[in-house]
């Protein structure tokens, strides 16, 4: 006679989804780009830099014909090339016109904005404060629109304390888009306490999708034990929802590519999970995490009540017509 041991009972485990997550309009755009070049010009198309941060992006539009390059000077002059959705320095689309190159720039629109903003207050004749991580390529792609010395990095509050005016200079700021909301905020309550002439943005730098997707995640970290953040380790806006979710409360957060690099021990003593994606996260990265969840627990899944996002970019019209 057989004897069938009784099957434990799954644990049971509430997740939360953030609203809003994953995909920002900038980032669709930016991908739509090269798909588009993709389909109208041919493979190979040539990208500079990465697309966007995510590595199962860029490894799927390689898989399609994009190839990924560091600089121009690895691209052949009879082939297109996509400048990424982080903006590039005004040298590089020069160097692209020298060469005749079709070029086609997937800077996303709130990254163009801010470069707008630097030349404006460039032709004013201020001084620029740029508050960012140094090397990351929004950073690099803004001080590359004005001359040398134009622009100065401001990355912590202690770089805002020592940081002396070239003269009597006015001053202006911008940011990079993807920060920490409350980073920023106190970086720039120290400049305007030391120059509180400082004038405002026509309108504030870390653009709505960065904002929204940090104050969902501030709201799972308020009531979940595990926050697992699905983004690449290279993703700015990613890595600072990690910050933003141990801030708020979370007993424990981590950032994940997918749903094979989590440890399953993590779950130790969790009864209730958060889950979101960086804006350059696809959404099928998220599906695909919540159904190892459920294979592996009783799990109820309730999506968290956020901002509804509608922007939506326009493509380059050569890819339209």
């Amino acid at each position: 006679m057989t004897i069938h041991q009784p099957i434990a009972p799954r644990r049971p485990l509430k997740v939360r989804l953030a609203t809003p997550r994953g995909f920002c309009a900038g980032v669709d755009r930016a991908i739509q780009i090269v798909e588009r070049a993709l389909e109208k010009y041919g493979a190979p198309v040539y990208v500079r830099h990465e697309i966007v941060h995510n590595r199962h992006v860029v490894e799927r539009l390689r898989a399609a014909g994009a190839v990924f390059v560091k600089e121009l000077d690895d691209c052949p002059d009879d082939r297109p090339v996509v400048f990424s959705a982080h903006g590039v320095p005004k040298s590089v689309p020069a160097t692209a016109r020298a060469r005749e190159m079709l070029f086609l720039d997937a800077t996303c629109p709130l990254v163009s904005k801010v470069h707008v903003e630097a030349e404006r207050h460039h032709a004013a004749g201020r001084h620029i404060l740029l508050i960012g991580h140094a090397g990351h390529p929004e950073v690099v792609g803004t001080m590359g629109q004005l001359p040398q010395g134009a622009i100065s990095l401001i990355e912590t509050i202690e770089d805002a304390e020592v940081f002396e005016r070239p003269g009597d200079t006015p001053l202006a700021y911008a940011t990079q888009t993807t920060l920490s909301v409350d980073d920023t905020a106190g970086i720039l309550a120290a400049l305007k306490r030391r120059f509180p002439e400082l004038p405002d943005p026509h309108k504030e730098d870390i653009c709505y999708a960065t904002t929204n997707r940090q104050e969902a995640v501030k709201r799972l970290g308020e009531g979940c034990d595990l926050v697992l953040v699905v983004g690449s380790k290279n993703s700015s806006n990613s890595v600072r929802l990690v910050e933003v979710a141990l801030r708020a409360g979370a007993r424990d957060a981590r950032l994940v590519d997918d749903a094979g690099q989590v440890d399953w021990s993590w779950f130790d003593g969790v009864s209730t999970l958060g889950i979101t994606a960086g804006a350059s996260a696809p959404e099928q990265l998220i599906e695909d995490l919540v159904d190892a969840v459920r294979a592996r627990f009783d799990a109820e899944v309730v999506e968290d009540d956020g901002a509804r996002e509608t922007v939506t970019f326009k493509l380059p019209r050569v890819l339209t017509a």
